[in-house]
């Protein structure tokens, strides 16, 4: 059953666009919706990702297709902040394994300043999901199990847990059986499709003793040493195990299309597992599912994990990527291909990438991240001071995309590519300069004195400059003269073999520093 409901991204039709082709499987499997929900979630558990933002992205571009195919529908995200504190994050002070076993929503925010742990980690991603003009429909889990929203099908589940206990146990290998000591009758009996927060403690260190076959049920709580008998329904502390929990709000929320990473899509998965559940347990067909592969990162090493604190989150990359961009990079790839973003020089080809793509077809020209980087240094960041570059060389790009790109190009090379920083010396480069030729010196001389000479203030007539002293007294090939001379500049200023135009750093840069620097 949940194999009819998989999408094969290989049968998408040669030039149609993978999510008009999803929208189409969705109407299909689920015809005559009167709206179509399109679900995405994530547990709090810490930053959230680049990588969770495939699962946001894919849905939402579902939602755009059959908006377009006349149907109504909407984006989904839940919070999953009714799940417990597994382990204490790297970043965050070990003084919090006091609370795990907790809800994330009842653990205070390391920080001290939002109401909770979960607060601290959700806050980030709605704050990138706004700026990336994505409509978005929340659900706070823990409001919705707290306030008994889903009351009678946490007992329904209660009342079939057998039932329950029969699918897993059917989607379990002997060998696995026998790996957890599972024996079928013990465990068929024993199962229990919740967990308890203690009232004691807060924490789901619990073992349900008893269930009365309506809505009271004993647990023992293991910190504290109390039994008790609880009424959860009017104490909402049961949390449904996730596998009944993903199908239980599929039907609660009307959901026909979910995508999920490879953790749920494997054989025998969350996903399939939650498929029967849905049908045989809470009388729902399960939504359509696409499975989404990994995201991966150039330019920061390792591949990126919450857990172990060196995630990327979409309001980080956004720092570096215009939001149309970030989109269209994760829009422009099927779900089932692999693609990387780049915080090394890979950017500059995304960009040009772009450009050719969606602005200039657009009737945008806008400046290359690569220039935006090598110019707005020069000027110091300043877009004014950068407009006036531009122009002076004749380049005439969207003032818009100077007063977007300048800021995330510094962002790029300062915060992530330091080494790449064209920067003037502090001092001068005295032991690059006492193994200057006479000739060489003299050319350095030369520049210093005609740069504080009148009329050298445009950048044209700064280039000329610096093109001309390489031809006097000219011996040998002008182009190794030249590229020579701007290799001993380079060197006095910025300790480099290499540098942007010269003549252009030339007029950008502070006159008085570079005077100093070129002092022979």
């Amino acid at each position: 059953m949940a194999g009819q409901h998989r999408f094969d991204f290989g049968t998408v039709p040669l030039g149609t666009h993978w999510a008009d082709a999803l929208a189409d499987a969705v109407i299909a499997q689920k015809r005559g919706e009167s709206l179509y929900t399109c679900a995405a979630g994530i547990s709090p558990s810490g930053p959230v990702h680049f990588g969770n933002f495939r699962d946001i992205i894919t849905a939402h571009a579902v939602v755009e297709a059959l908006q377009k195919k006349g149907k109504n529908a909407r984006t989904l995200f839940s919070w999953d902040n009714f799940d417990r504190l597994r382990k204490v994050p790297a970043g965050v002070s070990e003084s919090f394994s006091e609370h795990i076993g907790k809800p994330l929503s009842k653990v205070p925010d390391p920080l001290g300043e939002l109401p909770s742990y979960a607060a601290r980690f959700e806050a980030p991603f709605v704050e990138a999901l706004a700026t990336l003009g994505i409509p978005i429909e929340y659900r706070d889990e823990t409001a919705l199990y707290e306030a008994g929203t889903y009351d009678s099908q946490i007992f329904l589940a209660l009342q079939k847990r057998e039932a329950i206990a029969d699918i897993l146990l059917s989607f379990m290998t002997e060998k696995g059986k026998g790996e957890k000591g599972i024996v079928p009758e013990k465990y068929r009996t024993e199962y229990y499709p919740i967990s308890l927060y203690s009232r004691f403690t807060g924490k789901d260190n619990t073992k349900i003793l008893s269930y009365d076959g309506g809505t009271k049920v004993t647990y023992y709580c293991a910190d504290s040493k109390n039994t008790e008998e609880v009424d959860l329904a009017k104490d909402h502390i049961a949390k449904l195990a996730w596998k009944i929990d993903w199908p239980m709000r599929w039907k609660h929320e009307g959901v026909s299309f979910e995508p999920g990473g490879h953790d749920h899509a494997s054989p025998g998965g969350s996903y399939d597992v939650a498929s029967v559940i849905a049908e045989k347990i809470f009388s729902y067909d399960p939504p359509v599912f696409a499975e989404y592969k990994f995201v991966g990162i150039q330019g920061l090493g390792a591949k990126m994990s919450g857990s172990k604190g060196n995630a990327v989150t979409p309001l980080e990359l956004l720092e570096i990527y215009e939001p149309e961009l970030l989109k269209w990079m994760y829009l422009r790839k099927s779900p089932d291909q692999s693609f990387s973003l780049a915080f090394d020089s890979e950017i500059y080809r995304q960009y040009d990438e772009y450009d050719l793509e969606v602005s200039a077809p657009a009737g945008k020209h806008a400046i290359p991240f690569r220039q935006a980087v090598g110019f707005g240094q020069i000027v110091g960041w300043q877009e004014d001071k950068l407009a006036e570059l531009l122009a002076g060389m004749s380049l005439s790009y969207d003032r818009e995309s100077i007063k977007t790109r300048t800021p995330r190009a510094r962002t790029w090379l300062n915060t992530h590519n330091p080494a790449e920083r064209i920067e003037l010396l502090e001092h001068s480069n005295d032991s690059y300069a006492q193994q200057l030729s006479k000739d060489s010196r003299a050319r350095i001389v030369k520049l210093k004195n005609a740069l504080s000479s009148e009329g050298r203030e445009s950048i044209a007539d700064l280039e000329a400059l610096v093109y001309e002293i390489p031809k006097e007294g000219l011996v040998g090939e002008l182009k190794v003269a030249q590229r020579n001379f701007f290799k001993d500049v380079y060197n006095l200023l910025i300790g480099k073999d290499t540098g942007p135009r010269l003549g252009t750093f030339l007029w950008a840069a502070n006159r008085e520093r570079v005077m100093h620097l070129l002092d022979m």
